[in-house]
């Protein structure tokens, strides 16, 4: 039977990656590992333990305790860590980048040592486009390209991506790296556009948009970059990095109207501020390699954007509470100075 140590699991990717690897898998026992910081949520996972109880087990801990993960490594004879543990919003690491480079570069060293320690376990790094940075004409971006982050959140997991690769090279550990487009759908924490401006139109407020909305992105449905990470995980070649999203883009003001559109609101909810230090104006990935294993998206931008709204729309037990809480406090420091461009 084989043990999946799921780091992050608590969180928006890893929950769902946990609900369809124990669905499709009835082979597997997963272990979460995950610190619940304010974005990781036992609510997350609650049907999965009430369907798994047999393979499922979840353990609160961080991953920059080296002695924790690797007992919990021994103790459930894991074989394979998939680490989606990371702080993760680019406005955040903007107001307080010093957690990102001790979660996402220093807690990735930490599982790898741990990985190398206890028999060269197979090793899957969760990354992000971001890594790549703005991206200029129409080139998408190639897992050979270099890197050229442009935010603290993309520079932390650019030198993740590289331990990863370090690692592989120096100790032959068995790793690979996935590379995801804008992830979007159920239990995305709403600081995130898409469920930010989803929830904020349920409650009739403005959507803030930064600068003219027409920065590029590739907004992917999450089951989709789960069902590739299952693939790589099966077929992925030791050492190789994988890009993984649609291959398609859209500006920011498409998704916002698409979103507008399946709610019935109004478009003059869109309120045009500030944009963000730094805001990189296009990502597109190539994703031809992914492609390569036998895997393909299941839905389309504005496919994965209308079943997301309708989510949030279905699942207000699950995200009023978020937004009644420290989310407030963040919105202010975010939102509440930003001048208003329209």
């Amino acid at each position: 039977m084989k043990r999946i140590l799921v780091t992050g699991g608590a969180g928006f990717i890893g929950c769902n990656f946990v609900r369809m690897l124990l669905d499709r898998h009835p082979d597997y026992c997963v272990i979460v590992y995950d610190k619940l910081t304010y974005a990781g949520r036992l609510e997350n996972l609650q049907d999965v333990a009430e369907r798994h109880p047999d393979r499922y087990t979840f353990v609160r801990g961080d991953i920059c305790d080296a002695e924790l993960v690797e007992s919990v490594v021994r103790e459930h004879d894991v074989d394979t860590i998939v680490n989606f543990a990371a702080e993760t919003h680019v406005d955040r690491s903007i107001l307080n980048p010093d957690a990102f480079i001790q979660t996402d570069v220093y807690g990735t060293f930490v599982l790898l040592e741990v990985a190398r320690r206890c028999g060269n376990l197979r090793y899957h790094q969760i990354s992000t486009d971001e890594v790549y940075g703005h991206i200029e004409g129409e080139h998408r971006s190639r897992e050979t390209d270099c890197m050229a982050p442009r935010s603290p959140y993309a520079a932390s997991k650019a030198g993740a991506d590289h331990l990863v690769q370090a690692y592989h090279i120096t100790y032959g550990l068995p790793t690979t790296i996935s590379r995801g487009a804008n992830n979007i759908g159920p239990y995305q924490y709403p600081e995130k556009v898409v469920p930010l401006f989803i929830t904020n139109a349920l409650n009739d407020m403005p959507l803030p948009v930064y600068g003219d909305g027409q920065q590029r992105r590739d907004y992917q449905y999450v089951l989709d970059h789960c069902t590739a990470i299952d693939l790589i995980l099966e077929k992925g070649v030791p050492g190789e990095t994988y890009n993984v999203g649609t291959g398609q883009e859209m500006t920011n003001l498409e998704m916002v109207e698409i979103l507008l559109d399946e709610l019935g609101k109004p478009r003059s909810l869109i309120q045009h501020v500030e944009d963000r230090l730094g805001h990189d104006r296009r990502y597109c990935l190539d994703v031809s390699k992914i492609i390569s294993l036998g895997w393909q998206p299941t839905y389309s931008h504005e496919e994965a954007i209308r079943t997301t709204v309708r989510w949030y729309v279905d699942n207000r037990w699950w995200w009023e509470p978020i937004r009644s809480g420290e989310f407030r406090e963040y919105y202010q420091r975010v939102y509440g100075n930003r001048k208003v461009l329209s």
